[in-house]
């Protein structure tokens, strides 16, 4: 390098660690005042996570101020949200107020949200592992794009996480690293935080050199960044590779423990340790206490020609990246090491000192350059407008919306007569898009944990065929044996095979879910898995719906219907599990009809600038179909209930049902008719639409002053009060439970509350009380 870059390169070098500095102040007086300055009107700690914030700023001010490109997206650690948004401010994208008002209504939030932060958060966080792996199916969801001409190679962007090291106990990353090594991943870094600190304790010692290896197995670079730049030029004078070895050598705990007790400890015990060695003895004289210190702790992942240097030579190529970024949790705060900082709060007398120690002026604390000369301010500010992600580019895109295909459109897929499951509906509905030649067609992506076939998208790959960046030849095929799966594998399939990991499946379906807002192209995701394992999967599913990604989720064989299968695979609280998940609309049609049309209703709300995900519980479980007489019903089927035996003025009982249950509904009903000529039968496809939009309109009533009747009271409004309810479930009874609270009838809810065994239908129904003959009893209950 010329002596003129060379210069230019260490007064760039001094202006970042000038920043950095700042940044530091900022996200820490940003928790200050949550938590000593703001008033308090409950007496909760606010928190914030000083310590964890201090390990990662030298990491993301390299990262956003040099490295980082607009196309460029990020999973930032929870923890360091403060060191997120002060940086997002030097950049005029968050508000002062916001900072302000840090973990507080409107504020910048606790931990990165897509939905509530103001500021460019590209993934949300929180739920530790989670924001990591997203950004392995971002990257893959990105070349889905790019090998559809969607994405242009010079937009390619990498997907970028930044993880604390205790995350990496989390074991979702480990299926997502499989995962990713399946799917011959690339553009993608994740830059562990390596400070051997977890929130109880320091980490194990074993784990020292582990995770590379795991990572280089899976076939990542490994680039590890353990000593600084000042480190290394110490290692170099006479006694440095003695220091140098005792701290490669050091016990984590030990290591923590003279971190925080400073420059004279540090003396101490290498005082003690290198007697034998007169050279390292001379070294270590040579500093002062305060330069020990220092020198001690100033670890690769705080130096900012460590880290830039690594960042530059991954930058040349894009093979995945796992950066492992030595630091100390707290550096340059007074409880730096300690094991009990993770949710230390710098009391007033140490944020004083703080700002004293870096210069920022009384009075002037929200200013991130107070106290710098005029030069220094304008050099600063020069820096941030310089950034590769300072540039004007619109990076939360908003697809064109997509004409989607017509309720009557997929009514003929499936027909109408003689004995259809709804899983069997939706694959014929399914196939019959895979046929279709219009643009809606092409941006369809399925997704399954290997039960593509047993869950009826076999049909739909084998017309669109699996994505994969590399072709690979149907050898079945090509040797002529016959196989009912005929499925190519290239750039142009539309179905991402996954292993049989629900957390992978969910995760996948939150990146696929955001390509519109991420890339500005929508994708119509679909989803597969059986019903009884989304529990497995809850946490992901969570997420992708908290980030508001869009999707259908489709999840059959369900329930006790399963019955060969045993209790290990009938669902029981999944439709609890649906009503109680915001952002997620929930179904559970009992006809093939019902199942198209809600079909065309999720595609719609998944483009629906008010819209959701939606989750289809289906059944493999064929019954006769309903005989209709008109369109009326599809309304009540998105609304979720309607009559399919409207009851007489007078009668004295009803019975609700859901899904598969649908025979032993209409066999009961009929039965009943003899006594009670008048009852009625309610068709229930959504416990969770109806609850919802009850409860909306409850609180209408004194949020918004105006009376508002609800589906579910203008439906009962037909009994009356004295009449009874029977529902009926094939799932958790307090699915429709609620139904008797509307308008004070009398309910006797039926359903499953303990786990099924395998057998025939006529036996567990008649065992479990799902049958025709449990509803004549609980409507005989009623009149009693």
């Amino acid at each position: 390098m010329a002596d003129g870059s060379l210069t230019a390169r260490r007064q760039e070098i001094a202006l970042l660690r000038r920043l950095e500095e700042r940044i530091l102040w900022l996200a820490s007086w940003t928790i200050h005042n949550a938590n000593h300055l703001r008033e308090s009107r409950d007496g909760l700690k606010v928190g914030g996570h000083q310590a964890s914030c201090a390990s990662m700023t030298t990491l993301m001010t390299a990262l956003y101020m040099k490295a980082l490109r607009p196309q460029d997206r990020v999973a930032v650690k929870p923890h360091a949200s403060p060191v997120f948004h002060a940086i997002q401010h030097l950049f005029g994208r968050q508000t002062l107020d916001n900072l302000k008002r840090f973990r507080a209504l409107g504020g910048a939030q606790s931990y990165p949200s897509r939905t509530k932060d103001i500021d460019d958060v590209d993934f949300s966080t929180g739920s530790v592992g989670l924001g990591v792996a997203v950004t392995a199916f971002a990257s893959l969801a990105q070349d889905y794009l790019a090998a559809r001409g969607s994405v242009k190679p010079e937009a390619m962007g990498r997907m970028i996480s930044l993880l604390g090291d205790a995350e990496l106990d989390e074991g979702n990353i480990y299926e997502a690293l499989i995962e990713a090594c399946k799917h011959d991943l690339r553009n993608t870094w994740w830059i562990v935080d390596y400070n051997r600190q977890s929130l109880d304790a320091t980490t194990k010692d074993r784990m020292f050199t582990r995770y590379g290896e795991i990572f280089e197995a899976a076939g990542w670079t490994v680039e590890t960044l353990k000593w600084s730049k000042r480190q290394r030029e110490a290692f170099e004078r006479p006694g440095g590779k003695a220091l140098k070895a005792w701290i490669e050598t050091a016990p984590n705990d030990l290591y923590a423990a003279l971190s925080y007790q400073g420059g004279a400890a540090w003396r101490e015990r290498l005082t003690a340790d290198l007697s034998g060695d007169a050279a390292a003895l001379a070294l270590v004289a040579s500093y002062k206490d305060v330069d020990l210190g220092e020198l001690m702790t100033e670890l690769g992942g705080h130096c900012l020609e460590t880290i830039l240097e690594a960042f530059e030579r991954a930058s040349r190529d894009d093979a995945p990246r796992f950066f492992i970024a030595y630091t100390v949790k707290g550096l340059r705060l007074p409880f730096q090491g300690h094991k009990d900082n993770h949710a230390g709060l710098m009391n007033p007398t140490q944020i004083a000192e703080l700002r004293e120690r870096l210069g920022v002026v009384e009075g002037e604390e929200w200013d991130a350059l107070s106290g710098l000369s005029s030069a220094e301010r304008t050099a600063l500010k020069g820096l941030v407008a310089r950034a590769p992600f300072a540039a004007a580019v619109e990076r939360n895109h908003k697809a064109p919306v997509v004409a989607t295909p017509s309720a009557d459109e997929l009514l003929s897929a499936v027909g109408g007569a003689g004995e259809q499951s709804t899983q069997a509906a939706f694959g014929k509905v399914m196939f019959d898009i895979a046929a279709r030649k219009d643009e809606f067609a092409g941006r369809v992506v399925t997704t399954s944990p290997d039960v593509t076939v047993s869950t009826n998208l076999g049909g739909f790959v084998n017309r669109r065929g699996v994505f994969h960046r590399r072709a690979h030849e149907d050898v079945f095929k090509r040797r002529r044996i016959p196989s009912a799966q005929v499925w190519s594998m290239g750039e142009t399939g539309q179905h991402v095979e996954l292993g049989i990991a629900e957390n992978n499946l969910f995760i996948a379906l939150a990146a696929l879910g955001l390509t519109a807002p991420l890339f500005g192209e929508r994708l119509f995701p679909v989803g597969t898995l059986y019903d009884p394992f989304i529990a497995r999967g809850l946490d992901a599913l969570n997420y992708a719906c908290y980030q508001d990604a869009r999707f259908l989720l489709v999840a059959t064989p369900s329930g006790l219907t399963l019955a060969p299968e045993g209790g290990a695979h009938q669902s029981i609280g999944s439709p609890l599990i649906g009503m109680s998940q915001p952002g997620l609309d929930s179904y559970e049609p009992a006809f093939a009809d019902e199942t198209a049309v809600l079909m065309a209703h999720a595609f719609d709300r998944i483009q629906a600038a008010d819209g959701s995900s939606t989750y289809l519980r289906l059944s493999t479980r064929a019954i006769a179909q309903a005989e209709r007489v008109d369109a009326a019903w599809r309304a009540g089927v998105v609304e979720g209930a309607y009559w399919l035996k409207r009851p007489a003025p007078d009668t004295r009982l009803a019975v609700v049902y859901c899904g598969a249950l649908a025979p032993e509904a209409l066999e009961a009903h009929a039965a009943l008719l003899e006594d009670e000529p008048g009852a009625g039968l309610l068709a229930v496809t959504s416990p969770d639409v109806l609850h919802r939009d009850w409860t909306a309109a409850g609180r209408s009533r004194w949020t918004e002053g105006a009376a508002r009747t609800s589906t579910v009271e203008r439906l009962l409004a037909d009994l009356p009060r004295e009449a009874g309810l029977v529902t009926l479930i094939d799932g958790a009874p307090t699915a429709l439970s609620w139904l008797g609270s509307v308008r004070g009838h009398r309910l006797r809810a039926l359903g499953l509350e303990t786990f099924g065994q395998s057998g025939d239908l006529p036996d567990l129904y008649g065992k479990y009380r799902l049958d025709a003959e449990a509803v004549l009893d609980a409507c005989a209950d009623l009149l009693a």
